[in-house]
């Protein structure tokens, strides 16, 4: 009867699963192009495919910027007024775009199967990165970048869909301290750290998007009012992770809401740097939280992950050599609701394995809890195989139907900075992605940079301009010589100031 049952849930499975695949990841139809005015109302919407909300809703009289093959973006995006929307037509296009203007819009046009593609040839670090407020990132095949597909530092009101991102280095999509974001109807892969990335953002739906062979799928990291849905997490090392990195300005993951998901045989080798964070990833790892709070589960397919499917652990046990007294390490009131959960843990790795052998047990668990942390509830816990949640009460909630979006109702107001502010906000917005006290991310450790520029921000300044890769075991850091003089040497002087 099991086995019976078991084929046929996973004939549903995979059925739903072509479903939701034909619906949300081949949608690109060819298109043809037909005149249109150099004038336009046109209304700079993040609109997904299930809910009413937006990023942008703001009307205005925009220009249309058309970039054909052999031109280039960024010469569009200095012309570029807020407001304009720069079209850009299929060809490849090898550079960096910086759109440090708001309320700026980059669309591809797909012409009979043939993307805008913009190749970094292994060269080149990034391929959008933008530091202005209501920006729309849509329809662009973005391949062979070093550091990342697109990258947001410190805007607001984003919108980031339907691109195609394949081996971009360390991040395929990294917002990075925004607030009220969309990012939907993506497809990536093969990416050395996490194929979406929201970083010490705020109010972010994360939709409809397909990640796989990464070493993460989608990481939610020191970031709150999340919400990661319809998404197809499969063959990555980790399937969909919420965490808390210490070391981080920010120092808190909540209000994350992980639902309707495909997370799926998430077994991949873990190829990420040696050092980082995501290289103590185990392969076989479906949902991995750590340190966060108020996190909720709910309605996702989790199955075929070798490890567990679910995994809740404390930074004390998680990240043993992290170091920082202001991040509280326990992952309190997480809720376990109705799941679909099966054939996981066929080859537990490392602790977890361990773990199970002292119990006389050579499968790791659907669920896997390990360490501190209080509150949290399940629905029923009889519905799975479980570890370490005995103390989890019963769930006080049934589902989470009435809470469609984390985004905000309107625009968020874009960041305001002062002069006194500039360096807090381009540590947080530039530097936080890759440097944390007392924990490597991509790059060294801040206290490290603090002792070899001693007393010398004009060293930091030199650096930031033309870095010079002087250690094998970190990566090449990428120049960041177009921000402003007066935001490096603020910068500079708040790295050497800061204080854990």
């Amino acid at each position: 009867m099991k086995k019976t049952f078991l084929k046929i849930l996973g004939v549903v499975f995979f059925l739903a699963v072509g479903m939701f695949l034909g619906k949300h990841f081949f949608g690109v139809k060819s298109v043809e192009t037909v005149p249109m005015p150099s004038t336009i109302k046109y209304r700079n919407v993040g609109i997904s495919s299930d809910t009413t909300q937006v990023a942008q809703s703001q009307e205005f009289n925009g220009q249309i910027i058309e970039v054909k093959n052999g031109s280039s973006i960024q010469d569009a995006v200095k012309k570029a007024n807020p407001g304009d929307l720069i079209r850009v037509f299929p060809g490849t296009y090898s550079e960096n775009v910086y759109i440090d203007k708001d309320d700026i819009s980059l669309q591809g046009v797909v012409i009979n199967g043939e993307w805008p593609t913009l190749d970094g040839n292994k060269e080149i670090n990034d391929a959008f990165l933008y530091s202005g407020n209501g920006i729309l990132i849509e329809n662009f095949k973005i391949i062979n970048y070093k550091g990342n597909g697109v990258m947001g530092q410190a805007g607001n009101n984003f919108v980031i869909r339907n691109n195609w991102i394949i081996d971009t280095g360390v991040y395929g999509i990294f917002p990075q301290y925004g607030k009220n974001g969309l990012i939907e109807h993506n497809v990536l892969s093969e990416i050395e750290d996490a194929a979406i990335y929201v970083g010490m953002c705020d109010n972010v739906d994360v939709l409809h998007n397909e990640v796989f062979d990464n070493v993460a799928g989608i990481e939610i990291e020191n970031s709150r009012h999340c919400l990661v849905e319809n998404n197809y997490a499969h063959m990555n090392t980790g399937g969909i992770l919420a965490f808390v990195t210490p070391g981080l300005p920010i120092k808190t993951t909540f209000d994350v809401i992980i639902r309707n998901n495909f997370v799926v045989n998430n077994n991949h080798a873990n190829f990420g740097a040696p050092g980082s964070t995501v290289a103590g990833i185990p392969a076989g790892t479906g949902i991995l939280i750590m340190a966060a709070d108020d996190v909720i589960v709910e309605n996702n397919i989790i199955t075929g992950n070798n490890n567990t499917g679910i995994t809740i652990v404390d930074l004390a046990n998680g990240m043993p050599r992290a170091n920082d007294p202001n991040s509280e390490g326990n992952p309190d009131r997480v809720v376990i609701l109705d799941n679909i959960m099966y054939d996981n843990g066929n080859e537990p790795t490392g602790e977890i394995k361990a773990i199970m052998l002292t119990k006389l047990e050579n499968k790791g668990p659907d669920i896997f809890a390990f360490g501190g942390g209080t509150g949290s509830t399940i629905r029923d816990k009889n519905k799975y195989r479980t570890f370490g949640i005995d103390d989890y009460g019963i769930a006080q909630i049934t589902d989470t139907k009435d809470i469609p979006t984390m985004m905000t109702p309107g625009p968020v107001p874009p960041r305001s900075v002062s002069e006194q502010e500039l360096g807090e906000m381009t540590y947080y917005g530039v530097c936080a992605g890759c440097h944390a006290f007392g924990t490597r991310l991509i790059g060294p450790p801040t206290e490290i940079l603090q002792a070899i520029h001693n007393n010398n921000p004009q060293g930091i300044v030199d650096y930031i301009n033309n870095p010079k890769n002087l250690r094998e075991d970190y990566p090449e850091m990428p120049p960041q010589d177009y921000l402003s003089d007066e935001a490096k040497m603020a910068v500079a002087e708040y790295i050497l100031a800061l204080k854990e």
